[in-house]
């Protein structure tokens, strides 16, 4: 079968329910193989359905439990849910710890429960490169929820933002340096904060720091017309999961209403786009041995001072999109 067959072969069998086709297609699609490239495009045209819901903080805040109790109140409505759960990668083998996944263990055994980890694979952000396309393959499979769990290891987990329609920042009381993080750029993502694990002392305290934080005035992409609530949580036994839940609707309400759920998928696909021209570039120079072999005389004669690196760019761009018989000539 052609690239193209087995794609909606594939799509066919994940929309019939096959939890197997559902974790090959977004293997395929992960991959950048031609099959995953030929569903992705295929699959794009139907999404626009699910809300992903980011969930993003500090490790060992509670994100995985959060996200267990998340899934279940949904599933309780007679949702479907994915799950996608980025992890840190191996610096040595590329792997990703799969800890997450793990501790969600507990909905491996819902069939209206999806859940996969992803390896960053050094990419910035909090969340790996290929994540906006599986969550745009979950969402097109029918998924009517979609909660995003990143990497959480630090102040630069921005990149979440771009993917949600919500975005949950969780913190925990005692941490010591939540504000700084928070002043440092977290709060402007946040359309949501989770103070979880809040029966340990010093909850309170936090919430009113959290409040002073807000009170500052920051600018936020919304207009400043949401103010992100402030809701405590301990999610090991359930506590304060109702509340977040109807936080996020009321989110997504007033995003519909003000009509900036359309301003953020707007932006969303111009990131989508630009990250696709760089994808095709990465592509083309590591499976096209001409143009690998051209990438690595330009690092030659920048090497030599022939170029400097914008110029070498420039002119790779340059020949990259000329067609083939129009690259014999190796000079600019």
């Amino acid at each position: 079968m052609s690239p193209e067959e087995q794609a909606l072969a594939l799509i066919e069998a994940a929309r019939a329910g096959d939890g197997r086709a559902v974790a090959r297609l977004l293997r395929h699609v992960e991959d950048e193989t031609e099959v995953g490239l030929a569903a992705w495009r295929r699959l794009f045209k139907a999404v626009g359905q699910a809300w992903v819901v980011g969930i993003t903080g500090p490790p060992g805040v509670g994100k995985s439990t959060l996200i267990c109790r998340l899934a279940q109140a949904y599933r309780e409505r007679g949702l479907e849910v994915g799950v996608l759960a980025v992890d840190p990668t191996s610096p040595l083998t590329g792997g990703a710890l799969l800890g997450d996944r793990i501790r969600m263990q507990e909905l491996a055994s819902d069939p209206g429960v999806y859940i996969r980890s992803l390896a960053t694979r050094g990419a910035v952000g909090g969340v790996a490169r290929a994540t906006g396309r599986l969550v745009s393959v979950l969402d097109a499979l029918g998924y009517g929820v979609i909660l995003l769990e990143t990497v959480g290891a630090g102040q630069d987990e921005v990149e979440v933002a771009a993917i949600a329609g919500t975005t949950v920042l969780v913190l925990m009381p005692g941490q010591g340096d939540e504000i700084q993080a928070l002043k440092a750029g977290l709060v402007e993502i946040a359309d949501i904060i989770v103070i979880n694990k809040a029966d340990r002392e010093g909850a309170d305290q936090l919430a009113a720091q959290l409040r002073s934080v807000l009170r500052l005035g920051t600018t936020r992409s919304e207009g400043g017309d949401w103010t992100p609530p402030i809701i405590k949580t301990v999610a090991a036994d359930g506590v304060g999961i109702g509340e977040l839940l109807s936080a996020i609707e009321s989110h997504r309400a007033f995003l519909v209403r003000s009509g900036r759920e359309a301003e953020r998928r707007r932006a969303a696909l111009r990131k989508v786009i630009w990250r696709e021209v760089e994808s095709l570039l990465l592509r083309r120079l590591s499976r096209d041995p001409a143009a690998g072999a051209e990438f690595e005389g330009l690092v030659q004669r920048v090497e030599a001072g022939e170029f400097d690196p914008i110029a070498a760019a420039a002119f790779l761009l340059e020949r990259l999109a000329a067609p083939v018989s129009a690259r014999s000539n190796p000079d600019p």
